[in-house]
């Protein structure tokens, strides 16, 4: 069905054919809300209405609105922003609807944290008939012009989305510079950095451009130039000091090249723009815990655990964080029931492995030696039995107790998957040192890491080896092989499509090792999001499921 907003028909028709969703916690206001629509000339049946998180995500869940009203403040519960959050985390709302957000708050506090969110529109209470259908006319112009190269991207499929934005900017003066932005960023993800680069650099020798600055320090990043990429960032902050963006990535710039103070500096002031970022905050909690200001990463994580409350994007991130903290305090007690909090609030395999691992380290830390085996015990067979995916830091960390338990033999089995998954990644690698220095294990365990590391790379090439020699079926056989060994490792992924991609070529395509090809590249492109050979090898994939 055509969508009213996108088809450039006349603002009344416009209004009368879309369908709305009013979110305010008032009765009244949304009866105010509802008659300022019908005033606008909207169908009353076409306007429902949700007075809180809940009962919105539910109606979003069952259809798609056009435009949504949400009021910022809804009582106890979500507010606007983290239902925006929500629906766009969940995919509830597509590319075509119109987000605005309506609020009688006019904080900086407010209206910085919301836009960081990306709603359409912001709107300050009273809506008169005539601000709500001039905003509206205003978001469906740039929409109309941009909702294939959104479609694109919704689907992951980056490079159509970049042809797209090429084409659209031939015809279309008005959005050039928006369209300029988007296409670059679509470079970035799709591994294209030198492409958006010079791009970039084209467009900061006539002006000075924020976003290109930006994205230019990015590229930068990519390239492991991060002193380059400091020294844009510091300036780009200093004469932008509301671009919340620059802070975040001048921090993690920051961290890159060892300098944590500055890194909690810089996010210190973008908190005191927006304080209200849980993300930002828990970040600042790793930090301060890192550089050893425990007072300040505890009070960094407490704001976070009460931010994600009702985020969809809360993690139990933030209560290991203040379990540690509370434990390198000397308060065991506590720290185990934060560690029972988070089971409370979070389920699965993979928590259940990040607060044993915890716990064994509250207890090792503590002093209490014979508790902390215990724990490390119930650990190894958890993780025997378990399937689940731990991310980097949480395997060296469980890595790190079982070494200093006395379970060497499934502590080293832990490094020495992370260090397959990794061969070529020197800050992990690193990481996987430095856990076998502290645990006394240098000389022995290095040997060890050196021969896996070896080992993966050899088991990476052999596939592709074979495929160079024409064969096909040995080499899958052997990249399989070699994925079971090494599930996470992003460079065997892709070779593993990409062989897969050229046996199809030559010998007609298989339904079920499209599937399998298809998950092979999703699994590195949620690893490594910035991989080249992602776009290009999904390009081909599609065009031979398509034939």
């Amino acid at each position: 069905m055509t969508n009213p907003l996108i088809t450039g028909e006349g603002d009344n028709k416009l209004i009368a054919n879309s369908t709305f969703l009013v979110i305010d916690d008032f009765l009244g206001m949304r009866g105010m809300l509802t008659t300022v629509l019908r005033n606008c000339g909207a169908n009353p049946k076409s306007i429902d209405t949700a007075s809180n998180g809940p009962e919105a995500i539910s109606l979003l869940g069952k259809k798609r609105y056009d435009v949504v009203l949400c009021d910022f403040n809804l009582g106890a519960g979500q507010n606007g922003m983290q239902i925006l959050e929500e629906a766009k985390f969940k995919n509830l709302i597509g590319p075509s609807c119109c987000w605005i957000m309506v609020t009688a708050e006019k904080t900086t506090d407010t209206v910085m944290g919301t836009a960081e969110i990306q709603p359409d529109a912001y709107l300050i209470k009273p809506v008169t008939e005539a601000i709500l259908t001039s905003r509206i006319q205003k978001i469906n112009a740039k929409k109309k012009n941009f909702i294939e190269i959104d479609r694109a991207i919704a689907a992951r499929d980056f490079l159509k989305a970049i042809r797209l934005c090429e084409e659209r900017a031939a015809i279309d003066k008005a959005n050039a510079v928006e369209l300029l932005r988007l296409k670059c960023n679509l470079q970035m993800q799709s591994g294209q950095p030198d492409k958006a680069r010079a791009a970039y650099e084209n467009l900061l020798a006539t002006r000075d451009v924020p976003w290109a600055q930006l994205g230019l320090a990015k590229t930068h990043i990519q390239t492991g130039d991060y002193e380059s990429a400091r020294d844009l960032l510091e300036q780009l902050v200093d004469n932008n000091r509301s671009y919340l963006e620059a802070y975040d990535c001048l921090a993690d710039t920051y961290q890159a090249l060892g300098e944590n103070d500055k890194a909690e500096n810089i996010l210190e002031r973008a908190i005191e723009l927006s304080p209200n970022s849980h993300l930002r905050q828990r970040v600042i909690g790793d930090l301060s815990l890192k550089t050893g200001k425990l007072d300040r990463a505890e009070k960094a994580f407490r704001k976070t655990v009460s931010l994600a409350e009702h985020s969809a994007r809360k993690t139990p991130d933030a209560y290991i964080g203040l379990a540690k903290t509370i434990s390198s305090k000397a308060n065991p007690q506590e720290a185990l029931r934060v560690l029972e909090q988070m089971s409370k609030k979070f389920d699965g395999e993979e928590v259940r492995l990040k607060a044993k691992s915890v716990e064994g380290l509250v207890y090792h830390q503590n002093g209490d030696p014979i508790k902390a085996r215990e724990v490390a015990k119930e650990l190894s067979a958890m993780i025997e039995r378990s399937s689940a995916r731990i991310d980097s830091a949480s395997t060296r960390e469980m890595a790190e107790l079982l070494l200093a338990t006395g379970e060497q033999e499934k502590g080293l089995a832990l490094l020495q998957s992370e260090v397959m998954n990794n061969p070529e990644d020197k800050a992990k690698l690193a990481a996987v040192r430095e856990i076998l220095r502290k645990t006394g294990l240098s000389e022995k365990g290095d040997e060890l890491m050196e021969f896996s590391r070896k080992d993966a790379i050899n088991m990476m090439d052999a596939g592709t080896l074979l495929a160079k020699e024409g064969k096909f079926e040995e080499a899958i056989d052997k990249l399989r092989s070699a994925l079971e060994k090494m599930p996470h490792n992003v460079r065997l992924l892709l070779n593993s499509a990409h062989v897969m991609i050229a046996y199809m070529e030559k010998s007609g395509t298989e339904p079920a090792m499209i599937r399998e090809t298809r998950g092979n590249l999703l699994a590195a492109n949620q690893l490594s999001p910035s991989e080249s050979r992602f776009s290009q090898l999904m390009a081909k994939l599609e065009a031979l499921g398509s034939n």
